[in-house]
């Protein structure tokens, strides 16, 4: 053997082999960083599922790369990925979202309805626009005391027909937000309306704007609380549908 020279020990290949690992580890951690702006976090044995709807919700067409965005395209998965994992018996949807894309939103929270587990929301710096669907979806809901939910009239961007038909079209997709507001909240559909086309409030704008204690007091959210009381009001919501679930089995 030349001096100098040394064979690779078995203790030198097991540090190669650890040093491999662990950059491969970093790498899909900073994957699903970009991907899905989250981070792997330790395995924990939970039962409850949390769901973030953040920044604008992102519909058919990308969004710049300076905005924050939630893609509808995961959040869709990850529903129906929920709704067949058995491990998984409730979900904590949070939201700090300024609204976005009408039938993304509209889609999102029609999954979150038709789930049959149980699902808790909680709405934190605000829930706006497309955001208040997406929020009564769950089946209990929760609103930071200093927490804002703006309801305004649907608007579009890029070309426009100044047609009869186009404002029939405008008509038609505000009904469909505020029928599922009305149908899955305490609010009446005439008072969401009164809401939505108020004047004065808003600057260069119609609308209204709702904090905290407002939203529960017009019936759109249940109750005032943060992520302990969510939290806690989804577990008894677990223990309520495995009553349910046993005497299904029974």
């Amino acid at each position: 053997m030349p001096p100098g020279s040394q064979k690779n020990s078995p203790k030198n290949n097991d540090n190669d082999d650890n040093d491999q690992e662990q950059e491969e580890n970093e790498s899909r951690r900073a994957k699903t960083v970009k991907e899905f702006g989250t981070m792997s976090l330790p395995s924990v044995k939970s039962n409850i599922h949390s769901l973030v709807i953040v920044g604008q919700v992102e519909g058919h067409v990308v969004l710049p790369n300076q905005n924050k965005a939630t893609k509808y395209e995961h959040i869709l998965p990850q529903l129906v990925a929920i709704e067949q994992h058995p491990k998984i018996e409730g979900v904590l949807v949070i939201l700090n979202t300024v609204g976005g894309d009408v039938e993304a939103g509209l889609a999102i929270a029609e999954m979150i309805a038709s789930l049959s587990k149980p699902t808790v929301s909680l709405v934190l710096g605000g829930g706006h626009s497309i955001g208040v669907p997406i929020a009564v979806a769950a089946s209990y809901s929760f609103i930071a005391e200093t927490a804002s939910m703006t309801i305004h009239p649907i608007r579009i961007t890029g070309q426009i027909l100044t047609v009869p038909q186009t404002f029939e079209y405008l008509e038609k997709m505000q009904e469909r937000v505020v029928r599922f507001v009305a149908q899955h909240s305490k609010i009446q559909d005439t008072r969401f309306r009164e809401l939505m086309f108020r004047t004065g409030e808003l600057a260069r704008d119609i609308g209204t704007v709702l904090i905290g204690k407002e939203a529960v007091k017009e019936g759109i959210i249940d109750e005032v609380g943060g992520i302990g009381s969510a939290i806690t009001k989804l577990r008894a919501m677990i223990q309520e549908y495995r009553q349910r679930k046993g005497d299904e089995l029974q």
